[in-house]
């Protein structure tokens, strides 16, 4: 269907006008795109979960079929308006790894809950360009089975680089990205073309090689995966490699040489809390459920729960080579969690003496019955 030049001068009106809302909400890009095209994107995300590389993420295995294209998710859109919010540091994010007894949450989620920020944001852009645009949206923040990096990339937001993840001209590796599908017809614009050249900083310096190749992850070798979403015991074999990394991971993202462009988000909600950029492991070690929740109120450390943090918490701490740090793991032994009870076993074995771990594990294991803190208690003895 052809577009009369009355019609077209009309669009170009709203994309004026829907980029100047958004920069008044507070939005640092805001870029269209059609969806009408082939979605490369979805053989990339079936290869990825045929591989097996999703891990305990089943929610993408389940919900596959309405990733591969956005016109799954709804199939009335005719445009997608992709939008960023910058959030960069104003600190080295990689500098607190020096300092083993403090905790090192990445950047993302050391303020406020960027979903709930960026998600009241659109809405309130949607209801304007309902008002003053007609048509018909949805808004998505990255919960929604939408696949936002793909489409931020075809907007012209970033690129994809070589670690996965959305590298921005303007603002380095600190966008965080939000969606709306219309049934608007927007002019698209330029997609970003990739801009990694032959530099592989991202792919050198990740701690448990999560990346088999240029462009692709291994999630069950992430850190963030392994600090966030996996719900069991970390494997043995990632612990050390944690370091003292409690929530994620930055080192891909704080590496990127184009993080020279990158600026200190403006974003007061989404700025650090002083709580929570160096945080003591000590201190971390002693959360009860109800302090737990009380320190990461409306902050995205919050979904894993006290028990998966504390587990965290613990493998920093056996990483730390603080023998001051020793009675906090001591203590926890006894903790009601199982999960938090293992990963103390392990803690305690790398920070006393052989005969004082030999002692804690007869009088701890007399009344354990957790087959898996008992396999724990088992391999240490035997290293």
């Amino acid at each position: 269907m052809t577009t009369s030049i009355s019609e077209r001068e009309g669009l170009i009106r709203a994309e004026a006008q829907i980029r100047s809302q958004a920069e008044r909400l507070g939005f640092d890009l805001c870029r269209f795109t059609d969806i009408d095209e082939a979605w490369p994107a979805a053989a990339r995300l079936l290869e990825f979960v045929d591989a097996g590389r999703h891990g305990e993420m089943g929610w993408m295995a389940d919900t596959v079929e309405r990733r591969k294209h956005p016109r799954a998710m709804w199939d009335g859109a005719r445009s997608a308006i992709v939008l960023g919010v910058n959030y960069g540091p104003d600190h080295d994010p990689l500098a607190i790894l020096g300092d083993r007894s403090k905790g090192a949450i990445s950047v993302y989620a050391q303020g406020d809950d960027y979903h709930e920020v960026i998600k009241s944001r659109l809405k309130a852009l949607a209801r304007w360009m309902v008002a003053a645009l007609g048509g018909e949206l949805k808004v998505f923040v990255d919960t929604a089975p939408l696949l936002e990096k793909p489409l931020a990339e075809r907007a012209g937001l970033g690129w994809q680089g070589k670690h996965t993840n959305l590298v921005s001209r303007e603002f380095g590796s600190w966008l965080f990205l939000g969606s709306i599908l219309t049934t608007l017809e927007l002019a698209p614009d330029a997609a970003e073309p990739m801009n990694c050249g032959t530099c592989h900083a991202c792919l050198d310096v990740c701690p448990t090689n999560a990346f088999p190749a240029p462009f692709q992850l291994d999630a069950r070798r992430c850190i963030s995966y392994l600090t966030i979403e996996l719900k069991g015991p970390i494997p043995r074999e990632f612990r050390e490699a944690l370091g003292n990394r409690i929530y994620g991971c930055d080192d891909c993202l704080a590496v990127c040489p184009w993080n020279k462009f990158a600026q200190a988000g403006r974003e007061q909600k989404l700025a650090a809390r002083e709580s929570l950029t160096a945080p003591s492991l000590a201190d971390l070690a002693r959360l009860d459920d109800a302090a737990f929740r009380a320190l990461f109120a409306k902050n995205p450390v919050k979904r894993i729960g006290r028990d998966r943090f504390v587990r965290n918490v613990l493998y920093a701490i056996g990483n730390s080579g603080e023998a001051a740090l020793a009675d906090d793991a001591r203590r926890l032994l006894a903790d009601p969690s199982p999960l938090v009870r293992g990963a103390a076993v392990w803690a305690v074995s790398r920070l006393v003496s052989a005969e004082a771990f030999a002692t804690l594990r007869q009088e701890n294991c007399r009344n354990e019955a957790d087959p898996a803190v008992l396999g724990e208690w088992a391999i240490a003895a035997d290293i």
